[in-house]
């Protein structure tokens, strides 16, 4: 059983111009992949570039973060103690605590969030019909401490009823000309769940499928947008990855950003839905498309068996933060398995701790290692990881920030970031944005952007 109007009978068309013609591979340009160097941004990487933690509890003044509404109060991460709090563990390092910056040089620039969501956010909602017949097996999802902390800007529509929404798209595009402001109305301020509905009663209601309908009568940016809002999440997921492998070339960072920032359970659902929507095994697919360490770390991610429990083990992370260095600075050349064994098994807060103990072994940040000891891909796949670990909020916000950066926008990266974060933590995304570049995400969205498409961006990413 196929996903609801999914794929349409012959097939599923492709976007128009998707990706669009010269992007195919332009996120982030060329050499600018390190963090933007204005004030409040990222510093650059390179040995001691990150700003010295002060020697007290607490974060870092205007030296190492942006000035404008000053740093959000600090909490650390939901449900660990207040940084100082907490009773050392046995075999912890010494020092003030849990959440407390590491006294030595190199950590202490990343941004960090007043509630990370290790898991970016609950669990994965498996739509009706998931294809194959039922749904994948539930898994548990994390612990409610650390989920709370993050939200999207689209929540589900309360009294929500398909068939009014179904007749009010119908009633959009019947006749001469498209009300595109009344779809923008209802796609915006729906959940993809109820969204499905929509789908589903517009066939029953008109014996009409609502994409082709869609297709029909918009086109451009808006139109890839919209039938974006309208397919499941996983299924829009494994979608992207098989877009970004077909035909000549390879779009290797839609690769990176979705395989490396997903869930366990996001992962498997994602190498489900591929399987039985596309025909195709997605390992295969990568390893015919990418070579190397890269190919490597890629099939790693693709397993969605990183640890996820939420509880740090500091005398592991003081021996991770150890072996890496062995791995990397320490020693001529890099043995590249140990740094795929480390990021792709520990979980994220795991990996966390571990990028504060490598800071106080290496005198040096570990994302700057990385810079100093990979290249290509495989460097951008592994800083997406200990990103995501630090900061997921902040990755999606560098990510939108590139998209728009300079001569023409990366259309098909904003939508995917937009689309995929909208339900689980575009809000902190924004306020991430914010903190890093000095204006909001919706005033660089409105200045990139025009018309329709630009309306239906702001209506879902909100003020």
């Amino acid at each position: 059983m196929a996903y609801p109007g999914y794929p349409p009978s012959g097939g599923y068309p492709a976007f128009p111009g998707y990706p669009p013609t010269g992007q195919e591979s332009v996120y982030p340009p060329a050499g600018q992949y390190p963090y933007p160097a204005i004030p409040g941004g990222y510093p650059p990487p390179g040995g001691g570039a990150y700003p010295a933690a002060p020697p007290s509890a607490g974060y870092p003044g205007t030296a190492g973060y942006p000035a404008p509404g000053g740093y959000p109060a600090p909490g650390g991460y939901p449900g660990a103690p207040q940084a100082g709090g907490m009773p050392p563990y046995a075999g912890a390092p010494a020092g003030p605590g849990f959440g407390v910056p590491p006294a030595g040089p190199g950590f202490g620039g990343y941004p960090q969030p007043p509630a990370q969501s290790y898991a970016g956010g609950g669990p994965a909602q498996v739509p009706v019909g998931y294809s194959g017949g039922q749904a994948p097996s539930p898994m548990p999802g994390p612990p409610a401490a650390m989920v709370q902390g993050t939200q999207g800007t689209i929540q589900a529509a309360p009294n929500f009823d398909a068939g009014r929404d179904a007749e009010v798209l119908r009633k959009a595009m019947k006749g001469f000309g498209t009300d595109e402001q009344a779809i923008i109305n209802v796609v915006a301020n729906r959940s993809n769940d109820q969204r499905q509905k929509i789908k589903a009663a517009f066939k029953t209601m008109y014996g009409k499928d609502l994409i082709k309908d869609l297709k029909s009568e918009l086109s451009g940016n808006v139109e890839e947008l919209i039938l974006a809002l309208f397919m499941p999440s996983t299924y829009y997921d494994a979608w992207s990855l098989r877009h970004a492998m077909k035909g000549p070339g390879t779009q290797e960072r839609v690769l990176i950003e979705i395989l490396c920032t997903r869930t366990n359970q996001e992962i498997r659902e994602i190498v489900n839905c591929y399987k039985s929507e596309f025909g195709r095994d997605i390992e295969q697919d990568i390893r015919a498309d990418t070579s190397g360490h890269f190919e490597r770390l890629l099939i790693s991610m693709c397993q969605g068996n990183r640890d996820e429990n939420q509880t740090v083990d500091y005398q592991k992370a003081q021996e991770d933060a150890q072996r890496l260095y062995q791995a990397g600075e320490g020693k001529l050349g890099t043995d590249e398995s140990c740094f795929n064994m480390v990021l792709a098994t520990r979980s994220f807060p795991q990996l966390k701790a571990t990028v504060e103990a490598y800071s106080r072994i290496a005198n040096r940040d570990l994302l700057s290692s990385i810079d100093r000891e990979f290249s290509g891909n495989v460097e951008r796949g592994l800083k997406t990881i200990l990103q995501c670990a630090l900061n997921r909020p902040a990755f999606f916000a560098e990510r939108l920030y590139y998209s728009m950066k300079g001569a023409g926008t990366d259309d098909s990266t904003l939508i995917r970031i937009i689309v995929t974060r909208s339900e689980i933590d575009l809000v902190q995304i924004k306020q991430m944005f914010t903190q890093m570049y000095q204006k909001t995400l919706a005033t660089v969205i409105a200045s990139d952007t025009s018309g329709d498409y630009r309306r239906l961006l702001l209506a879902i990413v909100g003020q």
